[in-house]
């Protein structure tokens, strides 16, 4: 995505050995997009790290200078200072995507959602300037049927709209790099990208196993306190939670998650969500929307769209932490200790 500021909850690529017969891995990381990237794929003799590595960083910059709030010559920066720019196919496919999730979720899930997350300062400045005054008007710049592209062009309905790919892009990146590992006709891999995770095929016979942090606060380091692992083959995964993006003010914790119905932070039991879909980008969104709708209404949302597996955590009244996750995705479940 191209964004430091992006807040997901990390997940961190569990890694295993196998028998001697199993097929050769090589792997590759490094920092792109303001955050941490790693790739395994099967060897094929064609393709090795040294080669994937610059190729997959080139693809990630030029992601950069479409969809990025931080790179002050793309395309996004450009549309949100009303600028004359001609969308690419990325910032395109981007908002296709954004829209067909912000209808599925009843407006839980908003791109347009940029002046509320400036306001609250979780924007690149980092400067608050949220006051119950300034409310109305910025919710009036805010909904998705107040922007659309037209002949490549971004129409918007009034110049203070902006938009803000940060709860999609990181998965969407994901996808990009993915269809890149599919071109060139490699069998299985990973792609995690900011902690959200696509995989393909297995890692010789085994599942590939994802881990998934405690949303505890301040649990900032990737696999240092694990809450659960997921096991995975042919789809994606992405976790978005509160614990590593927030502020106190008054004694008050305000999340990054952003109502764009009411302009205020989300306010709930649900800690963190983890949701698994085909592509990177619906999961990203879609766990984005959950963390507005809370624990309940996720669960609701869960029962009517049974094509994606979930699994969550929330507190209860005392404090304590609750785990909950759909019923075909329990056997793929296990503790930290393999359990």
């Amino acid at each position: 995505m191209g964004n430091r500021f992006l807040i997901v909850a990390f997940l961190v690529v569990v890694s295993f050995s196998g028998c001697n017969d199993i097929p050769e891995f090589d792997n590759f990381s490094g920092f792109a997009q303001g955050t941490t990237y790693s790739m395994v794929f099967e060897k094929t003799g064609k393709y090795d790290a040294g080669y994937l590595k610059p190729e997959v960083e080139k693809i990630l910059h030029s992601f950069d200078l479409s969809l990025s709030l931080y790179q002050d010559s793309s395309v996004l920066t450009k549309v949100n200072r009303n600028e004359e720019v001609v969308a690419d196919d990325y910032f395109i496919e981007a908002f296709t995507k954004s829209v067909k999730i912000s209808e599925m979720t009843d407006g839980a899930f908003d791109i347009t959602v940029g002046p509320l997350v400036k306001a609250w300062g979780f924007g690149p400045d980092e400067a608050r300037n949220f006051t119950e005054q300034k409310r109305d008007s910025l919710l009036s710049l805010v909904g998705m049927d107040k922007v659309r592209i037209t002949g490549g062009r971004v129409i918007k309905d009034d110049p203070g709209i902006s938009l803000d790919f940060n709860a999609i892009a990181q998965g969407y990146s994901v996808d990009v790099i993915y269809e890149y590992f599919q071109s060139l006709g490699i069998k299985s891999y990973l792609i995690e990208i900011g902690g959200e995770v696509r995989v393909k095929g297995d890692k010789g016979g085994t599942l590939w196993r994802i881990g998934i942090d405690r949303p505890v606060d301040n649990n900032m380091i990737p696999g240092n306190d694990l809450q659960a692992i997921i096991s995975l083959k042919d789809r994606s995964l992405a976790t978005s939670g509160n614990y590593r993006k927030f502020y106190v003010e008054n004694g008050i914790k305000y999340s990054h998650t952003i109502d764009p119905r009411t302009g205020y932070p989300a306010r709930n039991q649900l800690l963190s969500a983890t949701i698994i879909a085909d592509d990177c980008a619906t999961a990203d969104g879609i766990a984005t929307a959950c963390m507005v709708f809370g624990k309940d209404k996720t669960l609701e949302f869960l029962e009517f769209h049974p094509e994606y597996e979930a699994y969550l955590i929330y507190s209860d009244e005392k404090g304590n932490f609750i785990t909950w996750a759909s019923e075909n995705l329990k056997r793929f479940i296990s503790d930290p200790e393999g359990n």
